[in-house]
């Protein structure tokens, strides 16, 4: 496997990281980290990751951070949140257990469906792995997954609390030390992660599959890895962390593991390929190109700027970038609000703020009041803009009626015509 240029060989890549939160599952707001390349939005990144940790950890961990550093360098996007009750969500430990781990991956991965788009990289760590491959078949965007130090069983994490689990059964509930922390463990966290069949599913995720392990993992032994690999189908890789503990505490385990995955996602996430990529299009000039490996996604050159364009999973795209109507209706509101801006400054009124929701459809001819033609359909944009601002009645209503005099509002409600060639 050839791994990414050393870093003394590739231009490194700023990262952009924010933090973000989302609804959970059971309604607790879950803390989150976003990072992405910078100048590049998440939902345009190469391939869009979702970090699940370890038991009891948090997204913080040197191995969540490293591994979504690692990530970025290479063009990717990479979600990693705290489960329900750690870290910095919202919500109780006691109440949780690997089921609603698995309900709040769905639930960020729905978040992220709704702000960017889809997941399509899974990485778990420890039980976070085992709650991946648990999660990944509700998931249809996702193309590749990674575990690391999972194990094969989500109830081999009762060992942890193996000498208080008389207690926590008698009592339902017990306060019990983990790495040094304490946490609620309860009667019914024990019977959720008895009841789990996760092996089942890793033989029906029919997705490309990395399984990362340290031979010498005292927390989750090899073998479980063994059996990961074992129950899964073709294309599957493993990884040897030789001699690196659970938690990949040493930054070279870290560093190493994040370098493969990064390398071996590269293989399912390849960069679109163009003869003239990175170049600048001249002014006024846009190009539009089909990534290779896909059916509908688009590449979009527009003066300095990358833009991609796809189709939704519903009708078959990979949900990468907006729609090509996304992308007309964006080019409408944006146009709006410029123009609305430049008469305002102009006259130097107190404008502070245009927004502008726009939304298109098409309509019978007959139900379109102000339509000449009375047969077929037409295309109905509807357009609404929120104006802020200390301005009174007069000056709202002058620049609703600026609103219609932008180049994109006339061009679309003029005569358009388009000439089409074709090179060899």
């Amino acid at each position: 496997m050839a791994l990414p240029q050393s870093p003394e060989n590739r231009r490194p890549t700023a990262r952009s990281s924010q933090k973000v939160s989302f609804p959970g599952a059971g309604g607790d707001r879950l803390a989150a980290r976003l990072d992405h390349p910078a100048g590049t939005e998440p939902g345009a990144a190469r391939g869009l990751a979702m970090f699940a940790h370890c038991f009891t950890c948090s997204k913080d961990t040197h191995a969540a951070s490293r591994i979504a550093a690692g990530l970025v360098e290479q063009g990717f996007a990479v979600l990693r949140f705290d489960f329900t009750g750690l870290g910095g969500s919202d919500g109780e430990f006691a109440n949780t257990n690997f089921s609603s781990n698995v309900a709040d991956l769905e639930a960020a991965a729905a978040w992220l469906g709704q702000t960017h788009r889809a997941p399509d990289l899974l990485i778990g760590h420890s039980l976070g792995g085992a709650a991946v491959l648990a999660a990944a078949g509700a998931m249809p965007s996702v193309k590749a997954i990674v575990t690391i130090g999972a194990p094969a069983d989500p109830a081999h994490v009762a060992h942890l609390f193996d000498g208080q689990r008389e207690m926590i059964e008698q009592d339902g509930a017990v306060e019990v030390a983990i790495a040094g922390r304490p946490f609620r463990v309860t009667r019914q966290f024990l019977h959720d992660i008895e009841n789990q069949m996760v092996l089942g599913k890793v033989a029906s995720l029919r997705r490309a599959l990395l399984v990362i392990h340290a031979p010498r993992d005292a927390i989750v032994g090899i073998g479980h890895a063994g059996e990961i690999f074992a129950a899964a189908r073709h294309p599957k890789s493993f990884l040897s962390l030789d001699d690196a503990d659970h938690l990949l505490t040493r930054p070279q385990d870290a560093a190493y593991a994040a370098q493969v995955i990064a390398a071996w996602a590269l293989r399912y996430f390849p960069e679109p390929a163009m003869d003239d990529a990175g170049e600048a299009r001249p002014a006024g000039e846009v190009r539009v190109r089909s990534v290779a490996g896909t059916r509908f996604a688009q590449t979009i050159d527009a003066g300095q700027h990358r833009l991609r364009s796809d189709e939704p999973l519903s009708v078959g795209g990979d949900d990468s970038g907006p729609t090509p109507y996304d992308l007309l209706l964006a080019g409408l509101g944006a146009c709006t609000s410029m123009t609305v801006r430049m008469y305002a400054d102009r006259k130097e009124w107190p404008l502070q703020r245009v927004s502008i929701d726009l939304r298109h459809e098409r309509i019978h001819a007959e139900d379109c009041a102000e339509c000449e033609s009375r047969d077929g359909k037409v295309d109905l944009i509807h357009r609404r803009i929120h104006i802020d601002g200390d301005l009174d009645e007069a000056q709202r209503e002058r620049l609703l009626e600026i609103a219609d005099r932008c180049p994109v509002h006339r061009t679309l409600t003029g005569t358009i015509r388009i000439e089409t060639t074709a090179d060899g």
